[in-house]
């Protein structure tokens, strides 16, 4: 087996690693980049490879930053099968398609700006682009190993991420291969913990939260909790930034479960996304993934996702509607590093707002606007608009669906023998500290993954 890596090789989105077993080249994750009109601009690039001549498709997981370039993949002349666990399956055209269609706005956009004798833009893919991917889709359940080609073996395990998040495991050659794949926190409701797996030959690990650890989960949700009642005493509206699969889902459900304590009938909740009723389905058919806490809240009242004082906005007038409210309303809306989405039209009407709350709720990566809010900017610049900031801005790391570094530390001292491990899906300070905690206690050199670097399991 050898391992190239292309993609969350020294940054956390545009996952895409390929691997050669067995005569045979296989794609892990193929996922877009994201960041900055910079970063949008390197999807566009040629894939280092040829896609043609790949064999198969493996997907972790729904998110963008692992499957946004799938369409790409198939415009290239990729033709191979696409395996994803069967929740992802379900998830992947919704995620897809919500995709396309920003892609297909984004040209049109900018084509109605265009000068005389400017190129047309053109959209990374389209939504036929995207039914045509799909078309190559097979959907496989955790922890069932299957022969996805002569010589190859692939399980998925329940990595505890998002639903349908999975480590990926790959026999082939006398020698195995795991990715990690996006790992979860252990106790993150709804979802099962992460499974421990026991050996590989080599181990490519996320290490998004490498340098640091999450607050505990109580104190988070306490401080959730004051972040509303103070927004509600000031007046002001709460914009939480939230990617429309996972985090969304979890917010929600603290909600349903503080309902009396936080008052939460006092407010107007707007789910701003159109993909919100098509995520909720996908999860009303797979509550056997759910873990036994959540399935009890899910038998209650109020339901998550039914909330009496919730509403979901489906059309655009729906979303601009939500621009008249001053006060008194919870907006959660994509995406969830404000670097595009409805989100934006909301921090634009809101920000200048000192009344106003903005809540961070996940990871914000390096050169997003979420990124620079949490950094303390003073002004942001939205839809060619110079946006004053002054809203309260809070950061609740403890709700992250990525495992902090003693999470990581203990998912990888679950291996006997310790095996090689190459960190991905990491900025460089988070992974060095990482790597340097792994070598002190298990005595094990990670390998920091560059673009084009390859390893040989």
């Amino acid at each position: 087996m050898r391992v190239h890596f292309h993609g969350a090789a020294g940054e956390v989105t545009g996952s895409m690693h390929l691997v050669e077993a067995a005569g045979k080249r296989l794609l892990i994750d193929c996922g877009l980049v994201q960041g900055s009109p910079e970063a949008d601009a390197r999807n566009f690039d040629p894939f280092p490879f040829d896609a043609a001549s790949l064999d198969a498709l493996i997907l972790s997981h729904a998110h963008i930053d692992h499957v946004g370039r799938v369409p790409r993949l198939t415009l290239a002349g990729f033709r191979g099968p696409i395996f994803a666990q069967r929740a992802t399956a379900d998830l992947l055209p919704i995620m897809l398609m919500d995709s396309a269609s920003l892609q297909e706005s984004e040209a049109e956009r900018t084509n109605r700006k265009r000068k005389p004798g400017q190129p047309k833009a053109m959209p990374l893919y389209t939504r036929e682009d995207v039914r045509d991917a799909l078309a190559l889709l097979h959907p496989m359940d955790y922890g069932t190993p299957a022969e996805l080609l002569p010589g190859i073996t692939l399980a998925f395990r329940d990595a505890g991420h998002i639903l349908g998040s999975s480590i990926v495991e790959l026999w082939a050659d006398g020698k195995k291969l795991v990715f990690s794949g996006d790992l979860g926190m252990k106790g993150t409701p709804i979802l099962r913990d992460p499974e421990l797996v026991r050996e590989a030959d080599l181990l490519l690990m996320e290490s998004t939260y490498g340098n640091r650890n999450h607050r505990q989960r109580s104190e988070t949700i306490a401080e959730l909790g004051q972040i509303l009642d103070d927004a509600w005493r000031d007046g002001g509206n709460v914009l939480i930034p939230a990617f429309a699969v996972g985090r969304t889902q979890e917010l929600l459900y603290w909600f349903a479960r503080h309902w009396g304590e936080w008052d939460m009938a006092r407010w107007r909740i707007h789910l701003d996304s159109p993909m919100a009723s098509k995520v909720v389905q996908v999860y009303d058919r797979h509550h056997a993934l759910f873990d036994a806490e959540a399935r009890e809240v899910w038998r209650g009242t109020p339901n998550p996702f039914r909330l009496p004082n919730l509403r979901v906005s489906e059309s655009v007038e729906d979303s601009m509607a939500i621009n008249r409210l001053h006060g008194g309303a919870i907006i959660i809306a994509g995406n969830g590093m404000a670097s595009g989405g409805r989100i934006l039209h909301h921090m634009r009407q809101n920000l200048p707002r000192r009344q106003t709350r903005i809540v961070f709720v996940g990871y914000q990566a390096e050169g997003t606007l979420g990124r620079r809010l949490v950094d303390g900017a003073p002004w942001v610049r939205i839809h060619g608009h110079d946006v004053q900031v002054r809203a309260h801005r809070h950061t609740v790391g403890g709700l992250s669906a990525h495992a902090d570094q003693q999470g990581l530390l203990e998912w990888y001292a679950g291996f006997s023998p310790s095996p090689a491990l190459a960190l991905v899906h990491g900025e460089d300070l988070a992974r060095e500290a990482l790597a340097g905690e792994i070598h002190e206690r298990h005595g094990v050199q990670a390998a920091l993954a560059r673009p084009g670097m390859s390893l040989t399991v």
